[in-house]
């Protein structure tokens, strides 16, 4: 069984490496972050995910959000960790819906305190203000139930309240399920087909904050057409994903589908820890030389 730390190095390279609409990938930067930063991110958090399950989950998120910062300025992966480190947290003897159960019910004001400082620390883009247990103030509450204030506008916060069930059953699901296709795709493919799902049924939260609502559920309208006919012509399912693609990075990043792409890292993570994808990787990554 692989080590959670190198889960989610795997995770985090695939999911920022496969072209995905809107997002950082190897054939496109954000002016203010860049795929190497992606990179870096992913091999600094790997060595503290190993150890995450003998320590808090609050100080696990806050040392790999410190050790981020040792390697780009960028916020990279904030919602990643957040998303990873309970996962990380359940022993491998342990399954991992059962353990990471266990580990969500643990969470405590303690847990809250150092989360909070990460958050503070990642900047986060659109995080705005609430009038409850906003993160420019010390939290009063236990993490989870801090978390549960922020389910209906976050989808990373909503994980923590459903135990992670978006991310188990639709997530997790899709992907595979894309990898058993016949002719069988690539795992870019797989991945990118992930995505598009999670973002239309799923609106994004990065752009509800950065933009508003309508663009958000607008992002989820343009990727539940382009899924309509993903699989039947590879010329074609390029094609929508490039109109897809301008769209969303028509006005600079505020479309940046950033929470769905957290989403699909997390499944991915799932998907190795649960051995349902193994080493030495079995499909090719690439669907092939189509890029912008």
């Amino acid at each position: 069984m692989l080590s959670p730390g190198l889960c989610a190095q795997l995770a985090c390279v695939w999911e920022a490496t496969a072209r995905k609409p809107g997002n950082v990938h190897r054939f496109h930067d954000f002016q203010d972050t860049t795929y190497t930063d992606f990179l870096l991110s992913a091999a600094a958090i790997g060595p503290i995910l190993d150890t995450a399950n003998q320590r808090r989950v609050g100080e696990t998120v806050l040392q790999c959000i410190q050790a981020t910062r040792g390697v780009t300025q960028a916020n990279t992966n904030l919602g990643i960790v957040l998303l990873l480190t309970p996962l990380a947290a359940v022993p491998l003897e342990v399954d991992l819906q059962t353990g990471l159960s266990r580990v969500l019910s643990e969470l405590d004001d303690a847990d809250s305190r150092m989360v909070y400082q990460a958050i503070r620390m990642a900047h986060p883009g659109g995080l705005g203000r609430v009038s409850q247990e906003d993160v420019s103030q010390e939290p009063t509450l236990p993490l989870r139930e801090a978390m549960a204030l922020a389910a209906d506008r976050d989808m990373i916060a909503r994980q923590y309240v459903t135990g992670f069930r978006e991310v188990f059953n639709d997530g997790v699901p899709i992907l595979l399920g894309s990898l058993k296709r016949q002719p069988l795709p690539s795992l870019e493919e797989a991945i990118i087909h992930c995505h598009l799902h999670l973002m239309a049924n799923y609106p994004d939260s990065l752009i509800a904050r950065k933009r508003n609502h309508a663009e958000s559920e607008e992002a989820g309208r343009r990727a539940s057409q382009v899924l309509a006919s993903f699989w039947e012509s590879k010329k074609a399912r390029w094609e929508e994903l490039a109109k897809l693609d301008a769209w969303l990075r028509a006005d600079g990043n505020g479309r940046n589908p950033g929470t769905t792409a957290d989403l699909v890292t997390a499944s991915l993570f799932i998907a190795l820890r649960q051995r349902s994808i193994s080493l030495p990787l079995s499909i090719p990554f690439s669907a092939g030389g189509d890029h912008g």
